[in-house]
């Protein structure tokens, strides 16, 4: 990597927007079906380019999603927008497809542990699940994405083997993934730790394929992502107020904020085509529904002008 001085920023960055379900996931406070389908619209008015809606898991695992078709059916569609949703299995893709979603995301851990508590299945046994939506889903003309959680590093078993990553990344493009999103799910990783795997990574995989999603539970993600785009990664995922975190995850505070992201991208004159007066406005929005305040520094700034 170049000195601080000569690092190489890309000229745009991709904000994909995981709010409406990342965030929504862990909290508890039920936000009505009206005010998240309000929000999401606030949000497609942003300029940003994907959306993640919902979750079409089985709602008793995750209540605070259980309205996921009616959300889904119930938002006003933008032109050019991709409106995203995770998918668990074949019976939540045929409720995704009922729906109408533009892209299936599909989603597994790095590590055995924590797959077992969040999909209740070991690695072996998701795999196949996994191929099953990803065809049919391809099948019914739609977008595929994967998300693999605890790259960098696991809430029960500690640090995670590269080579774990590698086998699971493979074997999601291997079942027609466009993306990959790389997940900080405890929020534990650094700069140098950013560097060493990208630096592996990056060898065996296309960086226009890859995406970093960083929570901010330590305060790193935002240099995580300065290192990130030196390295040529231009996609990154981030939650409006900061908010999110995982159930199966203690500890895991939300995701990067999209409003603190856009701030440094838009100081920096890296282009993202979003508007950070209506993201904030969409930010401030969910914070109050939500009745507490959210961590997002630039929404506790109160000003557009810092």
């Amino acid at each position: 990597m170049l000195g601080v001085g000569e690092m190489n920023w890309p000229a745009s960055v991709t904000i994909k927007e995981v709010g409406p379900r990342d965030g929504l996931q862990n909290e508890k406070v039920f936000v009505s079906t009206e005010d998240k389908i309000a929000w999401i619209n606030q949000l497609s008015g942003t300029g940003i380019p994907s959306i993640e809606i919902t979750s079409f898991v089985n709602p008793k695992w995750i209540p605070a999603l259980a309205d996921a078709v009616e959300v889904a059916t119930g938002i006003e569609r933008m032109p050019g927008i991709i409106y995203s949703a995770l998918v668990p299995n074949r019976q939540g893709l045929e409720r995704a497809l009922e729906a109408d979603v533009d892209e299936a995301a599909v989603f597994m851990s790095a590590s055995e542990t924590h797959n077992q508590r969040n999909i209740n299945k070991p690695l072996r046994a998701t795999f196949p699940i996994l191929s099953e939506v990803a065809q049919e889903a391809l099948a019914a003309g739609k977008s595929v994405r994967g998300y693999v959680s605890t790259v960098f590093g696991c809430p029960y078993e500690g640090p995670v083997s590269i080579d774990e990553v590698i086998r699971v990344a493979e074997t999601l493009f291997e079942m027609g993934i466009g993306e990959l999103s790389l997940g900080d799910t405890i929020g534990i990783a650094n700069p140098k730790q950013v560097q060493d795997v990208l630096d592996i990574l990056l060898k065996r995989f296309d960086a226009k394929k890859l995406a970093l999603h960083f929570h901010d539970t330590r305060g790193t993600a935002l240099a995580n992502i300065l290192v990130s785009m030196d390295m040529g990664i231009t996609t990154f995922d981030a939650s409006v107020g900061g908010l999110g975190g995982c159930p199966y995850a203690p500890g895991a505070s939300g995701n990067v904020a999209s409003e603190d992201l856009l701030y440094m991208l838009d100081a920096m004159g890296i282009h993202t085509g979003v508007n950070r007066e209506k993201l904030l406005s969409a930010a401030r929005f969910i914070q109050e529904k939500i009745g507490r305040e959210l961590p997002s520094r630039n929404l506790q700034a109160g000003s557009l002008n810092g």
